[in-house]
């Protein structure tokens, strides 16, 4: 079963970044400065307010080409944005979907791609439960050590294991290419596993 697929648009700007990757419902802070992303910003607020946010692969320094960031991204909307005097802005962007891209129809002064929704494959809740109690558990022994004070209320309010997931991963889960593989992954169960796991390895002793 798949969940129900959020509204994208069929083409949007990307942003490609050194270190940063955005997951359904997380909320990016963003300081836009280079002209290009200036004119990405501008083009994205006279459309659907709304843009990805790819990752580089390793070793690049500047994406010079396609083959130069992954093409499995979040699609996010611009909730807020203020310009400032010399041109920059400070944006705040929410994750909307999981996305791909299917090519690109314009490469300059930015990019603008093509775009393939990436719905989530659920799995059975008998996959799920287990896995999202132990995500949760594994996450709630991070309150003895002082990382989070809400974590426990945060924990509690996400019911959803989907939602768990995507919030967990932005929150705990560090290294940006295990991030993209976790972003990559569209089976639920499987991206439980993932984090669970991640989580685990960058925290030894957690």
């Amino acid at each position: 079963m798949s969940t129900p697929e959020v509204q994208i648009p069929t083409e949007a700007p990307v942003m490609v970044l050194p270190s940063a990757l955005l997951f359904p419902n997380a909320l990016m802070p963003l300081f836009i400065f280079e002209a290009r992303y200036r004119a990405m910003l501008d083009w994205a607020l006279a459309h659907d307010r709304a843009f990805c946010v790819a990752l580089m692969k390793p070793g690049v320094t500047e994406a010079k080409s396609p083959d130069d960031f992954y093409h499995t991204a979040g699609l996010g909307m611009v909730r807020a944005c203020v310009k400032c005097k010399d041109g920059t802005s400070n944006v705040m962007l929410q994750g909307l979907a999981r996305v791909s891209f299917d090519g690109f129809v314009q490469i300059a002064p930015f990019r603008i791609a093509k775009l393939v929704s990436v719905p989530s494959v659920l799995g059975t809740e008998a996959q799920t439960a287990p896995l999202a109690a132990e995500l949760r558990a594994l996450c709630k022994r991070f309150r003895s050590k002082g990382l989070s004070d809400n974590i426990e209320a945060f924990l509690f309010k996400m019911t959803d294991p989907e939602m768990l997931a995507d919030a967990v991963a932005h929150s705990f889960v560090h290294d940006p290419f295990r991030r993209q593989e976790i972003m990559e992954e569209a089976r639920l169960p499987q991206r439980l596993e993932l984090i669970i796991r991640h989580i685990e390895e960058e925290t030894p002793g957690s």
